[in-house]
């Protein structure tokens, strides 16, 4: 694992390797109970992915998370600790990073749960033929949203961020949906499952996350964030450049 106050990567690697690799970001505030539950799916599943939790550093459950990550002995389990962006910020703090270090990059919340085995080389398959992006099934939205998401990081590297910096929380799946759709590549795995545990499903309860992130005022926000995006040049511009990086790479 990675330790508070680290370098901001994962772990030093023979040449090349990262770049056959799959990395799991995960921004997760308030919730430390999360690391163990998803290892434990990572172990179920046999996942040989990389596992980076990013943890603001002035959660209050700093602590909970900091005993969890000392009890791990595993080379694929990182964490690393900031000020606080949320989701959105925190993410393309972390893909940034790590986009010219890792082939493909992949989020999910950390109250998602891989059931599927093998759902990571899954996802290798999909994204091994050129720039693209694919998605499971979360059992609460299905094709209609990736809710949970991997695409190959030349993708970050070319538009600089995994999802649009005007975004808090809400409406990244949208995002990765007309950049799917719009590129043309695109792939849904409605036999590989990643559990989005989740309130509006009833397999969470409710608290002072869900509460924030899911408020009239945050949603708003975020809608109008991503509808200005896409209907007011932001979505095609980016567009331009990855139908680009599609042409360049076939």
């Amino acid at each position: 694992m990675t330790p508070p106050g680290a370098p901001q990567h994962p772990r030093p690697t023979e040449e090349g390797r990262h770049m056959d690799d799959l990395l799991m970001i995960v921004p997760t505030r308030g919730r430390p109970n999360s690391v163990p539950a998803i290892l434990d799916c990572w172990r179920q599943t046999g996942a040989t992915a990389d596992l980076l939790f990013a943890v603001d550093d002035d959660d209050p459950m700093l602590a909970g998370y900091r005993e969890h990550m000392e009890q791990i002995d595993d080379p694929r389990v990182h964490w690393v600790t900031g000020p606080r962006l949320r989701l959105c910020g925190t993410l393309n703090k972390a893909a940034a990073e790590m986009a010219l270090r890792y082939r493909f990059l992949a989020f999910m919340g950390d109250d998602h749960r891989p059931r599927s085995a093998g759902w990571d080389e899954r996802f290798r398959v999909c994204l091994s033929g050129g720039p693209g992006v694919v998605y499971g099934n979360d059992l609460l939205m299905g094709e209609r949203m990736p809710t949970a998401v991997a695409m190959t990081s030349d993708i970050v590297q070319t538009l600089g961020y995994m999802a649009p910096p005007a975004l808090v929380h809400l409406c990244l799946d949208l995002v990765w949906l007309d950049w799917g759709r719009g590129m043309g590549r695109i792939t849904y795995l409605g036999d590989v499952v990643l559990e989005h545990m989740h309130p509006a499903n009833g397999k969470a309860a409710m608290d002072a996350g869900y509460q924030e992130c899911n408020s009239s005022e945050q949603a708003t926000a975020d809608a109008t964030a991503y509808y200005a995006y896409r209907d007011e040049g932001g979505l095609e511009a980016d567009l331009e450049k990855l139908r680009a990086l599609v042409e360049e790479a076939a």
